[in-house]
C-alpha cells in the first residue's frame, strides 16, 4: 500500500532557517524549531517550577521536632506517625535506653544490647520520621529553630523531652569516685568497679598480702539504690560464691546509706519496712537518717563518721537536664521547667516539656515523679493535642504570647502503679490500696518489665537469660572493660598508716554473718 495517496498524511518540506512546514490534508502550517539552548532553558524553567511547587507543598505539612527518644519522645513520635506531619527526632545517642534496667547491666546480669535498640530501627516503619544524632546547643523560641553544632532545625511544634542526669547537690567534684547510674556509660562503669574490686582483692591474697575487707557503698535508699544492694549482696553471695581461691566473697559488706527516716520514701511506709527487711535477710546493713557529708577516694563520710569503701556508688539525686535552662523559660532549683497543664512553656503553645524536664503538679498538688509511666503518657497526651491542633486554624501570635490554649483539656497521670525489687523473689508493689511484697510482687517486676522492654528480640532475650540466671544464679556479662584503676583501692589498703582527719572516727564494719 503507497502510504503517500492518504489524504491525511503529513509531510514536512523545506522552509527558512529556523522555521518548519507541516503540511496536512493541502494545508501547510509553518512550525516554529527551538534552538538546542531554548530547549535547555525551557527545561529548566520547568524544574525550578516544579521544585518551587515541591517545596511549597512541604512547607504546608507542619514540622514536629522531639528532642530526646526517650520514652516520652518515643512514644509521642509513634503517636504522631500516621498523622500529616513531618516528625524529626534529635538525639545524641543513636540508641534507645531501657532505664529501668540498667542495675541489671551494672551487676553484670544482662549485656547492654539486652536493654537498648537502634533509634532508627524502632521507627523505620514510619516514614514521616527522620532520625538525627546530633547535640541541641540551644532554641530560639521566637523563631522557632532547634539549634545544633551543624545546623538549625527549624519546627512548627517542639517536644523536648532530654531526661535528666545524676545530681551530686552542688558537690561535683565527688563523681569521680561515686559514679551516678543514669546511662550505658555510667552501668558499665560500675560493673568494671564492682568486677575489678574482687580481682584485685584476689591478686592481693595469692601474693600472700593478706585479704582485703570488701566494702560496697551505696548512698540514696530510692528504688535504684535499693535494686543495686541488692543484687550486689547477690552476686558476693551466690554469683562469685565458688570463683575464687584466696578470697571470700560471701564476706564482702554491703552497706545502704539513706538520708531519710526510711528506704523508698515515696512508698508507703509498710513497704519500706518490708524492703529493708528483706535487704537485711539478703545480708545488706542499711543505715537511715545518715547524711553523707564527705567523699574520697576509699572511704564515705556521715558527719565525723570514717566508712571505709572499696567502691562507692551514687543513687542520691536527679537533676533535669540542661537543655531545660536553655528554653530560657521559669524552673525549680532541679532544672525543670514549670509547664502549663497542658505540658506547654508559657507563652509558647507549640512548645512542649515532658518526663523529668518537666515540673507539673498532679490533682492533689503533689509533683508527677520522673518515672517511665509518667514520660510515656505525657508523650502520648502531647502528640494527641498537636493531632487535634492540625484540625484547628493557626496559632495567633496572641495565643503564642498569652499562652492561653482553654480548648486542650489538661494533662492527667494516671498511676496505675510502683514497682520496686530488691533482689531474687523479692520486691514490693504498690498498686493504689493494694501492697504485696515478696515472690508475688518480684512476679509482678518481672512482667511489667518484660512487656515494656522494646523490641520482640530483647524481650525474649532477657527472659532466657533471667530464667537463666534464676536456676543457676550465674551472671552472664562478668566482663572488665577499660581501665584497671580502682579509685581508693590503696588508700584503703594503707588506711591504717595515715593520719585521720582531726575529730574523724573511724568505723570498720564487720562482714554480715
Amino acid at each position: 500500500m503507497n502510504t503517500s495517496t492518504l489524504s491525511n498524511a503529513t509531510k514536512i518540506r523545506s522552509a527558512p532557517e529556523g522555521m518548519a512546514a507541516r503540511t496536512q490534508a493541502g494545508v501547510s502550517l509553518p512550525v516554529k524549531v527551538l534552538e538546542p539552548s531554548a530547549i535547555a532553558l525551557n527545561l529548566i524553567e520547568v524544574e525550578h517550577v516544579t521544585a518551587t511547587r515541591d517545596k511549597m507543598n512541604s512547607r504546608a505539612i507542619p514540622r514536629v521536632v522531639i528532642v530526646g527518644a526517650g520514652f516520652g519522645g518515643l512514644n509521642a513520635a509513634k503517636t504522631l506517625a500516621n498523622a500529616p506531619v513531618q516528625i524529626t527526632v534529635i538525639d545524641r545517642k543513636n540508641f534507645h535506653t531501657f532505664q529501668p534496667l540498667l542495675y541489671q547491666v551494672a551487676t553484670a546480669g544482662l549485656s547492654p544490647g539486652e536493654i537498648a535498640a537502634p533509634i532508627r530501627s524502632i521507627l523505620r516503619s514510619h516514614k514521616n520520621i527522620e532520625v538525627l544524632m546530633a547535640e541541641v546547643s540551644g532554641f530560639d523560641l521566637d523563631r522557632r529553630t532547634v539549634m545544633t553544632p551543624d545546623a538549625n532545625v527549624p519546627y512548627d511544634y517542639l517536644i523536648v523531652a532530654a531526661g535528666a542526669t545524676h545530681s551530686y547537690f552542688g558537690r561535683d567534684d565527688w563523681e569521680p569516685y561515686t559514679p551516678g547510674l543514669k546511662t550505658i556509660e555510667d552501668a558499665l562503669e560500675i560493673r568494671r568497679r564492682v568486677l575489678l574490686a574482687f580481682e584485685l582483692a584476689e591478686r592481693q591474697a595469692a601474693a600472700g598480702e593478706g585479704a582485703a575487707q570488701l566494702n560496697f557503698v551505696i548512698v540514696g535508699g530510692g528504688p535504684t539504690g535499693v535494686e543495686l544492694a541488692g543484687t550486689l549482696s547477690e552476686i558476693a553471695r551466690y554469683a562469685l560464691a565458688h570463683d575464687f581461691r584466696s578470697i571470700d566473697p560471701a564476706r564482702t559488706h554491703i552497706l545502704l546509706l539513706e538520708g531519710g527516716p526510711r528506704v523508698l520514701p515515696a512508698y508507703a511506709e509498710d513497704l519500706s519496712r518490708s524492703a529493708q527487711e528483706q535487704l537485711n535477710h539478703l545480708g545488706v546493713e542499711v543505715r537511715t537518717s545518715t547524711m553523707v557529708t564527705q567523699i574520697e577516694p576509699g572511704a564515705v563520710y556521715a558527719g565525723s563518721t570514717r566508712l571505709p569503701a572499696t567502691v562507692i556508688l551514687w543513687a542520691a539525686g536527679v537533676a533535669a537536664s540542661p537543655l531545660g535552662k536553655k528554653l530560657g523559660v521559669p524552673g525549680d532549683r532541679a532544672g525543670r521547667v514549670f509547664v502549663q497543664p497542658d505540658l506547654s512553656v508559657p507563652g509558647h503553645p507549640e512548645v512542649f516539656v515532658i518526663g523529668d524536664l518537666a515540673a507539673l503538679k498532679d490533682e492533689h498538688g503533689k509533683m508527677l515523679p520522673g518515672v517511665a509511666p509518667v514520660a510515656i503518657q505525657e508523650g502520648r497526651f502531647v502528640a494527641k493535642l498537636i493531632r487535634k491542633d492540625m484540625g484547628a486554624p493557626p496559632l495567633s501570635r496572641s495565643s503564642r504570647q498569652g499562652g492561653d490554649f482553654d480548648s486542650r483539656p489538661p494533662f492527667h497521670y494516671w498511676d496505675k502503679g510502683s514497682l520496686a525489687t530488691i533482689g531474687r523473689a523479692a520486691a514490693v508493689a504498690q498498686f493504689g490500696r493494694i501492697h504485696i511484697s515478696g515472690y508475688i510482687a518480684w512476679l509482678s517486676w518481672l512482667f511489667v518489665h518484660i512487656l515494656f522492654l522494646i523490641g520482640f528480640q530483647n524481650r525474649l532475650l532477657v527472659f532466657i537469660q533471667w530464667a537463666w540466671s534464676y536456676v543457676t544464679y550465674e551472671r552472664g556479662a562478668r566482663l572488665i572493660t577499660g581501665s584497671t584503676y580502682l579509685p581508693g583501692w590503696h588508700t584503703e589498703q594503707n588506711v591504717s598508716a595515715t593520719t585521720p582527719k582531726p575529730g574523724a572516727q573511724e568505723i570498720h564494719t564487720a562482714p554480715p554473718k
